[in-house]
This record gives structure tokens, sequence and C-alpha cells, in this order.
């Protein structure tokens, strides 16, 4: 049974926000795969995790700089 609440992002339509959801409480800067570990800790859908997968493998040193990068992958 899934037990996350409606709080989260709605299938197909992920946004910057939706992300940092995912990534609450990381310290950065971190890698790409520092965020995909993240997120999977913190039980993020698999939309999620594929949009940090399609991230450039690179050091990203703040929030904003994550939601920069989302917008050029999604």
């Amino acid at each position: 049974m899934d037990t996350r609440t409606t709080t989260g992002p709605a299938h197909g339509h992920l946004s910057a926000a939706d992300l940092q959801v995912y990534l609450k409480g990381i310290d950065y800067p971190v890698g790409r795969q520092d965020l995909i570990t993240h997120a999977q800790k913190n039980d993020a859908p698999g939309d999620v995790i594929a949009a940090l997968e399609g991230f450039s493998d690179r050091t990203y040193q703040s929030a904003t700089d994550v939601s920069t990068e989302f917008g050029k992958v999604r």
C-alpha cells in the first residue's frame, strides 16, 4: 500500500519545487549521484529519480543550481 500523501507531484507534472521536496535537508555542494541517493532515501517516485539521472554529472552548489539544471532536462 502506498502511504505517500497528496503533497507530492502529480504524475507527469513534475516541477522544480516538487523536486526540492525530495532533496530537503541535503547539504550542498553535492554531485549528481548524491542528489539521486538523497532523493531515494526520501522515497522519491520514479519520475523524480529519472529527472535526476538526466542531470549532468557535475557538482551542484545550491538548490537554485539544481532547479536550473532541472529546467534544462525536463
